[in-house]
């Protein structure tokens, strides 16, 4: 019943040298990993500036992830600019 031919049934294909998706891989990995970096840094900016609001939370934490944060997200957009994450 299976009518699918065998090379039909590759999904994504081979990540072989010198194939499209294995000259992809690196960019997407790359653009998932900055991705995730940011999201975190984001999220531990807003949590510490909260914290810092309420008085649980130094001011200095705060300051340290939005410093952060900022530095990260200058350095993926240098990288876009330059082309390095194509």
């Amino acid at each position: 019943m299976d009518t699918h031919k065998a090379s039909d049934d590759q999904g994504l294909g081979a990540l072989e040298p010198g194939t499209r998706q294995r000259a992809q891989l690196r960019t997407r990995v790359s653009d998932i990993a900055w991705t995730a970096l940011c999201v975190v840094l984001a999220l531990w900016a807003v949590w510490t500036a909260v914290g810092a609001v309420r008085g649980t939370t130094a001011w200095v934490y705060s300051a340290v992830a939005w410093v952060l944060l900022a530095t990260a997200l200058a350095v993926r957009a240098a990288a876009v600019r330059r082309g390095s994450a194509r």
